[in-house]
């Protein structure tokens, strides 16, 4: 087989898609933030845009970070909330603390279905679920731009119960996805699926506060074949129509409940944001 392609087989959970190519000659956004967060399971391709988004921004590894500490603030919130369930799209690989690993040591019954198309996550899915202390923790490979399609997905339905409150996580996915592949309807089609006083969490890009960072961290994106559409507030607003914001609303990741002070020296290039089904 070429060194430009892998091929992972299916034997997580029956229902999953059979073996699957992976070409590595192509950079891949959840290979490409395992390499700003210091991971191995990257390729050349990857590391190469990596370095393009490096040159526009020196302190993507910063936001990366950043983001990951939003994600489990957030998840500790919800969890504290009394949320239970969790879909958490676009998972990308896992690294330490997880959302299951957060939640479930806050709440052990919590159910976490992680969701993404890359084979690669698939595949170390299976490690992550070959460790008996996951509780119900499952994932499913299906793509955020097929919405309804992810929602009937019986593993989700497996783990899932849409007549009790969810949170979504969509962390770091949206501003992948251009107008055209229509993130408000996906927000739209997931709220419709879950009842009032289910909760969505996001991040988003933005080129707001540093515009020459913003568009060049785009531009870095889309030169290494990988779509990405940063946003204004009024424009991630707009995606976050059908939720009541918890306080403090729409900000910048660090000053999303902080854990302590926010250092002046933050990034500013990304939004955070957790709303309420009413």
């Amino acid at each position: 087989m070429s060194d430009k392609a892998l091929r992972t087989e299916n034997t997580l959970t029956p229902g999953l898609r059979p073996a699957t190519v992976i070409d590595t000659s192509t950079a891949h956004i959840a290979r490409v933030y395992d390499y700003f967060l210091g991971g191995k399971d990257n390729f050349p391709a990857d590391r190469q845009a990596a370095a393009r988004i490096l040159k526009g921004n020196p302190g993507m590894r910063d936001t990366c970070r950043e983001q990951r500490e939003y994600l489990r603030r957030a998840v500790r919130f919800l969890t504290t909330a009394g949320i239970r369930q969790f879909i958490d799209i676009g998972t990308g690989l896992p690294t330490q603390e997880n959302t299951h690993e957060v939640a479930q040591a806050i709440a052990p019954e919590t159910r976490v279905a992680y969701v993404d198309n890359d084979p690669i996550v698939l595949a170390h899915a299976r490690v992550l679920m070959a460790d008996g202390d996951h509780g119900r923790t499952v994932f499913v490979h299906a793509d955020a731009r097929e919405p309804k399609q992810l929602l009937a997905d019986p593993m989700l339905n497996g783990v899932i119960d849409f007549t009790q409150p969810v949170a979504v996580l969509l962390i770091g996915i949206l501003h992948f996805m251009p107008d055209h592949e229509q993130p408000a309807e996906l927000i739209r089609t997931l709220l419709d699926a879950v009842p009032a006083g289910s909760y969505l969490a996001i991040s988003h890009g933005t080129a707001d506060f540093a515009p020459e960072i913003g568009d060049a961290v785009a531009a870095a994106y889309q030169a290494s074949s990988m779509p990405c559409r940063v946003r204004s507030a009024a424009e991630v607003g707009e995606l976050l129509q059908g939720v009541e914001l918890v306080d403090p609303g729409l900000v910048l990741l660090a000053e999303w409940r902080p854990d302590g002070a926010v250092p002046g020296n933050r990034q500013q290039i990304t939004y955070a944001a957790v709303g309420r089904k009413i």
